[in-house]
Order: structure tokens, then sequence, then C-alpha cells
């Protein structure tokens, strides 16, 4: 016993430094073959010696059976969140607001970037991790310390004295890990996240997770609320010590005697947004001296210490080639154009949408015209504008179809709305939507029952109708 007891905490120590080099550093020093090796003896002595394993084993990162339900998690400081500012000027006013607060008090900033994830907290005790929670309300969010252990960026355990560490961050999807999840929900008959962050927000919805661990999350840590035995003089300091510790931190931010350097940074940060592995959506703008924080205080909402400067929504010229219709599941007819792809916000672009009838009217958008696309956080990219300088006169006037192209029954326009509708309760499109809508997740949250299978379903005859 004596023995496999020091063999498995040897084991656990190994395997926990190779962790962090693979998912931290990035500098492993081992194969995946010695990795696992490693690990399979560790599971074999676990399984052998039950009573030696620990929750912050290596092998106890997929949690058991299912949550029925989640449970709550206080927080002990409560989650803020940030005011938002679009412009320099607002920025300016930042610095002029906090110099009227301080008075003649010398402070520096913080720049990172805003990650655009799922807000989250872990609660370290002793050094062992006890609750990961969301922000929920600010003072009380989901308990979801099962779904999180199931990060192998999240270390169970940190080397440290302090009683009470609570660090903060975003858990996130990378971008590619983003892509390849998606594709394989599509080629699995589901329904596919719409983007990073819902598929992010939706993993950490799982009750069971063992799902979560199929998931690829990963988390970046920038922040702290309890801090019992620990303390930092700058927000700098705090997060060389986070990387001492264990944690993924923002891979860039920057330290600025003032607010020209603060912009000069905002600046730099926005021409490197693409090369993150997660999306950020803006600038983070904080206070580097900690011992201020208390003098400036908050709002109700958010410090005052700290702001968040969101970038304008990119935009992407490319052509109209058409424009095609949508039957939704209500018999809504949708106009759609299929432009030219082009890469907007770090994904290629195909599709876009044009609302209804009048908006393409009031646009005058053709099928031939040059355009902007804008992707401002929305399902589907929205054309914004016709660059009409650059018509060359051989575009194509679009008109909304007199009948349903999903099943040929006449459209019609009820009163007082813009939007023509397929009435026709047996419309092929609209079944295969209305099957979609009974199984996802947030109605009878089927799996694989997706756009495919839905088609084929209706296709063949076996199911119409959610009775069916």
């Amino acid at each position: 016993m004596k023995q496999a007891e020091q063999r498995i905490l040897e084991l656990c120590k190994a395997l926990d430094h190779h962790n962090r080099l693979y998912y931290i550093e990035a500098t492993p020093e081992i194969s995946d073959f010695e990795y696992d090796k490693l690990y399979r003896e560790l599971v074999d002595l676990e399984a052998e010696h039950p009573e030696l394993v620990t929750p912050d084993s290596p092998t106890q990162r997929v949690g058991g059976e299912p949550l029925t339900a989640f449970e709550h998690v206080a927080h002990a400081v409560p989650m803020m969140s940030l005011d938002n500012t679009y412009t320099r000027d607002e920025v300016r006013d930042l610095d002029t607001s906090l110099r009227k607060l301080l008075g003649d008090t010398p402070f520096t900033y913080v720049v990172e970037p805003k990650v655009d994830g799922v807000a989250f907290s872990l609660r370290y005790e002793d050094g062992h991790l006890v609750t990961a929670g969301t922000r929920g309300d600010g003072t009380r969010g989901d308990d979801v310390t099962a779904n999180v252990r199931t990060i192998n960026s999240v270390p169970l355990r940190i080397e440290t004295d302090a009683e009470v560490v609570e660090v903060r961050g975003e858990v996130y999807m990378p971008k590619a890990a983003f892509l390849a999840f998606t594709e394989r929900q599509v080629a699995e008959g589901k329904d596919p996240f719409k983007n990073p962050r819902n598929a992010t927000a939706g993993s950490l919805k799982q009750l069971d997770p063992r799902i979560v661990a199929t998931r690829p999350l990963d988390a970046v840590l920038y922040g702290h609320g309890q801090l019992d035995g620990a303390g930092f003089d700058s927000h700098d300091q705090f997060l060389r010590q986070l990387k001492t510790w264990g944690f993924r931190t923002v891979p860039r931010y920057w330290t600025c005697a003032g607010i020209d350097d603060v912009l000069a940074a905002i600046d730099e940060l926005e021409t490197m947004r693409h090369d993150f592995p997660f999306e950020i959506d803006g600038a983070v703008v904080k206070v580097n001296e900690v011992e201020l924080y208390a003098t400036l205080g908050s709002t109700a909402k958010s410090p005052r210490w700290a702001k968040a400067f969101k970038y304008p929504p990119e935009q992407a010229e490319t052509t109209v080639r058409e424009i095609t219709v949508q039957v939704g599941r209500t018999g809504v007819l949708t106009p759609v154009a299929e432009p030219e792809p082009v890469f907007l916000s770090g994904s290629e672009i195909k599709r876009a949408t044009l609302h209804n009838a009048d908006d393409i009217e009031r646009k005058d958008i053709r099928v031939g015209d040059r355009v902007l696309i804008e992707k401002a956080g929305e399902v589907i990219p929205a054309v914004i504008c016709v660059i009409k300088e650059k018509r060359a006169g051989n575009e194509t006037p679009f008109k909304m179809p007199e009948v349903c192209p999903a099943c040929g029954e006449a459209a019609t326009k009820r009163e007082g709305e813009v939007a023509l509708r397929c009435e026709n309760l047996q419309c092929p499109a609209q079944s295969v939507r209305l099957l979609r809508h009974l199984a996802a997740r947030n109605c009878l949250d089927i799996e694989a029952l997706g756009d495919i299978v839905a088609e084929k379903l209706v296709e063949s005859g076996l199911a119409t109708s959610p009775l069916d």
C-alpha cells in the first residue's frame, strides 16, 4: 500500500507537470505515447487502490453520473461586468474622470484583450479546486465544477500557501476547434452552433460532464475575487502570478504609463485580433495599481477602475451572386443573399440575411451588386448597403416569388405584416423546420435530429409533423 501510494503521488506530480507543459507552456517534453503510458499506469493503480484516489488526480477530469440540475454557488466578492466605451474620446474621458477622483496620485494602466467567452470563477482552498461557477447575477451563479474539471488547461490544484484563491476569467472554444466541432455536428445531422461563444455557453449548460469532456473547451484567467493569504500590488504582478500558478493567461497585454499609450495599445491590439486562438471583441483598460481600487470604488454593476473598449463591427465588400428565398417553420418567406465567399471576423461568409422585401427595396439590393456585409454578433451576417458607384449596369432587381419555393402554394401577406407567408401546413420546408424546432436544445433537446435528419424524415414520409 505504501509503495502504491508513493507511486500514485509520483505519477500525479509527473502528469500535472506534463499537462502544464502541453496545455499552458506549449513546450511538451514527452510524446503522447509516453504520456499515455504514465496515465494508464495511474489508472491501473487507482483501480487496485480506489481509497487512494484524490479529487485532484489527473484521472478525475471527467465527472461521473449526469447531474439532475445545477446547484448555485455564491461569489464571496461580486462578479461585476464592465461598462463599455466605443470611441477614443470616451477612453480619454475615462482618464479625465480617474484623475479627478485620484487627484495627484500617480497611476498606470494595463490593456488586455477582451475575450468573447463565458465568464466564470474558480475557487481554490489550500491549493485545491473546490468550486467553479458562472457569473450568474453577479452575486451567485451556476455551480459548473464538474464541467470545468474536464478542461485540461484548468489546474485541479495550485502551489500556494494561501487559504483561499479565487480567480476569474473566460471559458471559450478555440476558433479552429470550433470549426472542426461544427463540421462534426453537421456530419452527425445535428444543428451546428452558430459561433464559439454560443458553443461554449451550450457546453457549460450540459448536465452530463461526460458530454462536456468531448467539447473542445479552454479557459483564460485574468482577474480575481476573494484572496486569503495572497496579495498583489499591481494587476500585471497578478497576471505574472497566474502564470506561475499554472493558469493560461492572455497571450499579450500592455502596461501603459498614460492614456496616449493606452490608445496606442488599443490600436495595436486591433491589428492582432484574429491572431489569438479565441474571439475578442475589444480591449479592457484597467488601472494597474490595486491599492487604488478601493478609493475608486464601483457603481451598482461595474468597477470604476476598469472599462471595456469595443471595436466597431467589421465589414467586408463582396458581390451578391444570387438571392434565394427560405421558408421558415412559421411559413415566413425570407430572402437571403448568397455572396461571393468572403472572410469576415475570422470566418468565411457565404450567406447574409436580407430580412424582407421592404429591406431589399429600401437598400435597392440587386443580384450582381457590390455590397458591404457586416457581422455584429448576429447569427447570420447582414447586407448593410450597396456600393452603387461600382454598378456596371447589368445588375438584376430582385422580386419576391408569388408562390412558395418549397411547395408551390400561393404566398400571402397578412394584414399589418411586411412578410410573405406560405399558409400550407403540409409544406415540406415548414415540416422540416418544425421537426428541427421540436428537437432544439430549448425544446425537447433530441440529440442528432438536425437539418439532414429532419429533411430525410420528411422526404421519406416517416415524419411530417411534430405529432409524427
